[in-house]
Parts: structure tokens; sequence; C-alpha cells
């Protein structure tokens, strides 16, 4: 607000009041020394009309004076470098409370986006025996390990698997889909990997079995245990 004032009063002056201060501004400072201060108005009144607080409809009896007293005309310059410099700081200082507050409130928007999960998890079946058909018996190995948080399978598939579409679901001990999802297995360093999006979090811990297959073809299964 105080800026906006300033700038108010600023905006009052004519050209012909500006003209005569650009004037004064490029006068000779030491042509008319006045030791005794004879006739000197106020300091208030030079430092008003340098900082444009006093109209210079007001001012105009001075001014004769300010062309003739080099001590007044230096009070006057030193008052109007103050104001400039004042100017730049209250610039300054606004710039920088904008620059905060954008820094907070891309914090708050940080901190206020979705968290998002990632996490892959990797299992090895290419030692895993297969049980197959609908109602396959419980494998004598342990079970694999599945965290609810996870969010990508990596299957390294057995030794003989072939690339390309594959099915993959979490079966109950049942045979009933709790979870399903697709993926593509290639081959990586003579190892077919599958690689599937699924997510487990709402699937209560126990024992179950993953499966897999390519299209048209049987589930191999293997028991798993979400944890």
């Amino acid at each position: 607000m105080r800026e906006q004032s300033i700038l108010n009063r600023e905006q009052e002056f004519s050209a012909e009041d500006k003209r005569i201060l650009n004037l004064l501004d490029r006068g000779l400072s030491r042509e008319f020394p006045n030791p005794g201060r004879v006739g000197c108005p106020e300091q208030s009144v030079l430092k008003g009309i340098a900082r444009h607080k006093i109209p210079l409809s007001q001012a105009r009896q001075w001014l004769n004076h300010l062309s003739s007293c080099t001590p007044c005309f230096q009070d006057f310059r030193r008052f109007r470098a103050e104001a400039t410099t004042e100017k730049r700081r209250v610039l300054q200082l606004a710039l920088a409370a904008a620059a905060v507050i954008l820094i907070i409130i891309g914090g708050l928007l940080w901190l206020r986006r979705p968290v998002v999960q990632v996490a892959a998890v990797t299992l090895d079946l290419r030692e895993r025996s297969v049980s197959r058909g609908e109602n396959p018996s419980e494998a004598p190995q342990a079970p694999l390990e599945l965290s609810r948080g996870a969010k990508h399978l990596i299957l390294d598939l057995p030794i003989g698997s072939k690339e390309g579409s594959y099915q993959v679901a979490l079966l109950s001990g049942s045979g009933e889909q709790i979870r399903s999802t697709t993926g593509i297995a290639q081959l990586e360093n003579h190892t077919v990997i599958l690689k599937a999006h699924i997510d487990v979090a709402d699937v209560s811990s126990g024992f179950y079995f993953l499966a897999v297959r390519q299209p048209g073809l049987e589930w191999n299964r293997y028991p798993i245990y979400v944890k």
C-alpha cells in the first residue's frame, strides 16, 4: 500500500514539474555555498520534495532556493538517493517474499501428492516343482513368499519356457481366482523372464497358489504365502 501511495503521488507530477526536478538534479552543486544556511527550508521539507511526498504545487516556493543553495541541493540529492535505495530494498523484499510463498505452495503440493508404490518382487521358479490340474496336491517344498506391498512381479520361468504372452493369477486352495493379470515373457541372459503388474494390497495374509500359463494351456501352480 505504501509503494502504491508513492506511485500515485509520482503520477500527479506534470511533465513540467518533472523537468524542473531533472534540472535541479543536474544543477551545479558547488556554485552557491551557504554556510549559514540562510533562508533554508526545514529538512523535512527537502525530504518531502525529494521523496515526492510534497506536491510541487506546494514546493514551488523553494525551487529557486534549491537552485541557488548548494547545501540544500546536496541534501535534496541525498534524500532522493535514499528514496531510490529504499524503493529497491522494498522491491527486493517483495520478490523474496513471493519466492518464499511459491516454495511453500510447491512444498504443500508435493506433500499432498499421492504416494505411488512401485515395489517389485522377483520370484525364481526355475527349480520349483509344478502342480497342474484343477485340484493339485500340495507340493512338499517351502512356499514362495509375496509381500502385500508388491506392485510388480518378476518371474524367472522354468527352463524350457517359451517367450510370449502369459496369464498370471493368484488362486485360493479351491482354485478360485483372487487376482489375475497378464504379462510378456522375454529371454534375458539365458533365462525367460516374465514381468507383470499385480496388486495384492487387499488380499488377506495366508497360503495361495501362484498360477502361470500361456493362453489355452493348463495352469502351472506354485504354492505361495502372502504376508
